[in-house]
């Protein structure tokens, strides 16, 4: 099998998230923001999708995060199997639904509105079947675990980690 040829925009989103990993989260979300003004709403979904998923983690505001995580799903709906292997021929779309919900029925829970998070959350549990089992899939269905006991106790705080 042959490797891909490096995409010149999935590395800078890369960079951009290693440098929010680093605590440069400022730095991250300007060169995100400047990536997302050159992809653009119409350019390619895995580009949006990818995006779109980093840049809600970024902000404070539950706000904008939903409005980052909506551009993120709908994105990912625009995708199949085909274009996410040209990335990484491990990639599945299935798999990326757990985080999306998860990260929508957490934006939700923190804004109040409870039935849109629980529906969200289902659908997370729904694709949960796609997850491999590593620290990633184990770290989503973590998430999954903290939102729904937050939303049990109706609590609007930002969680640490969902």
């Amino acid at each position: 099998m042959s490797t891909p040829p490096a995409d010149p925009t999935m590395t800078a989103i890369t960079d951009a998230v290693t440098l929010a990993r680093a605590g440069r989260t400022s730095d991250a979300r300007a060169s995100l923001e400047e990536l997302w003004g050159e992809v653009g709403p119409g350019g390619d979904p895995l580009h949006r999708c990818t995006l779109a998923h980093y840049l809600a983690d970024l902000y404070d505001s539950a706000e904008a995060s939903l409005e980052w995580d909506l551009r993120a799903l709908a994105a990912a709906d625009e995708l199949d199997d085909q274009r996410v292997q040209e990335h990484h021929a491990s990639l599945h779309i299935r798999g990326f639904y757990p985080s999306l919900h998860l990260n929508l029925a957490d934006d939700y829970r923190r804004l109040g509105d409870f039935d849109s998070a629980a529906g969200h959350l289902t659908a997370a549990r729904s694709y949960s079947d796609a997850l491999t089992a590593d620290g990633y899939g184990a770290g989503v269905l973590g998430g999954i675990d903290n939102v729904a006991a937050a939303i049990a106790t109706r609590s609007t705080e930002r969680l640490a980690t969902h």
